[in-house]
């Protein structure tokens, strides 16, 4: 009690001590720089695979700054001083992370992309521990582009195809992206359907007439498109575009800090769950 006492004190102090997974990325670079330019918040760990070229390296030497902290590949050491971890990283990694979280009760902020079902319900299950903000997108636009996107399909209703759009970078491994995915969910959701039946990820060759509750993604790859996702309603003699473009990485960074301070606030309430942007933002 007096350990959450304290934790509550230096939250109203406005002190938040984030972790971040998977620094010497690009993503985890942006999420770096983010916290050392926000007063509120503090750096309290660097975390890399064993085999990154940064271990032991200052995690803000990549762009000038000295942070008194190294990089490192223990992730228990790394959560010590920590209240939030916040993790961009790939599936399994990120798992391996979410367990350390429970066992150190530290709570998380989740980025990653291209979890499964199995990966998905495993979250969950630390969840049951620890508050964890899961969004595959963390971008404020996009979390309203998601609200609008379900308020379109609500009022536009079944006379108007939906076709999802969406682009990024060359690097990127999976496809569609999860924010792709999760807008053609808050689709799918206010019609009335399941991505698992009516959702077409590709089309080749004759494929015959499109399937009145289809909701088609397309994927393009290329340069360093941070992502630009793309909702259209095509319906008789008009069509509607929600479009959303990101050109820094940084409005990801922003966002999920905002997710740090929200979560952080959940553990030391001690609270638990899944929540995502919508909670942090306030739309529910």
């Amino acid at each position: 009690m007096a350990a959450q006492d304290g934790l509550v004190a230096r939250l109203n102090a406005s002190t938040v001590r984030v972790a971040i997974a998977g620094s010497g990325g690009r993503m985890g670079q942006a999420l770096v720089e983010a916290v050392l330019g926000t007063p509120e918040l503090a750096l309290a760990g660097a975390l890399e695979m064993a085999t990154s070229e940064f271990i032991g390296h200052d995690a803000g030497e990549r762009f000038g700054r000295a942070t008194g902290v190294s990089v490192a590949a223990d992730v228990a050491a790394v959560l010590r001083d920590a209240d939030v971890l916040v993790d961009f990283t790939r599936p399994a990694g990120t798992l391996l992370h979410l367990a350390e979280c429970v066992r150190a009760r530290v709570a998380a902020v989740v980025g990653t992309t291209g979890l499964g079902d199995s990966d998905r319900r495993a979250l969950a299950e630390c969840a049951r521990t620890i508050p964890i903000v899961y969004a595959p997108n963390m971008s404020v636009g996009v979390t309203v582009l998601t609200r609008l996107v379900e308020e379109a399909a609500r009022r536009l209703g079944d006379g108007y195809d939906v076709e999802i759009l969406e682009m990024h970078h060359r690097h990127k491994i999976d496809a569609p992206s999860g924010t792709a995915l999760k807008l053609g969910e808050a689709a799918a959701t206010a019609l009335h359907r399941d991505l698992k039946t009516d959702g077409v990820y590709a089309r080749h060759g004759v494929t015959g007439e499109r399937k009145p509750r289809s909701i088609g993604f397309a994927t393009l790859r290329g340069g360093d498109v941070v992502g630009d996702h793309t909702v259209i309603f095509a319906g008789a003699g008009e069509r509607v575009e929600l479009t959303h473009r990101a050109s820094s990485r940084m409005t990801f960074a922003q966002g999920a800090l905002r997710a740090a301070r929200f979560v952080a606030v959940k553990r030391a309430q001690g609270a638990t769950g899944v929540y995502d942007m919508q909670d942090v933002l306030g739309l529910r």
